[in-house]
């Protein structure tokens, strides 16, 4: 079963486009508000290596930002990717 963590914002359009995504294809995820649990932000450079939300794992695998997932979408390759 997938463990798929979210770092979002409380206002970010990208972080709303990611989870809609995931939520259609009943996938489910734990959301980290980065803006609300301010320590949470420096965890997710240190996995991620990157400063923008929202930053998508499967469990320690990065998967990527909204970009990234939606392209992973378009490709075919999510629901293995998710698996």
């Amino acid at each position: 079963m997938p463990n798929i963590i979210i770092y979002t914002t409380a206002f970010c359009p990208y972080c709303v486009h990611a989870k809609r995504l995931l939520t259609h294809k009943n996938i489910e995820f734990t959301e980290i508000d980065v803006g609300k649990e301010p320590e949470k932000r420096s965890e997710m450079l240190q996995k991620s290596q990157q400063r923008t939300v929202p930053q998508i794992f499967n469990g320690d695998k990065h998967i990527g930002d909204c970009m990234q997932l939606y392209d992973f979408e378009s490709e075919g390759k999510l629901d293995t990717l998710l698996a």
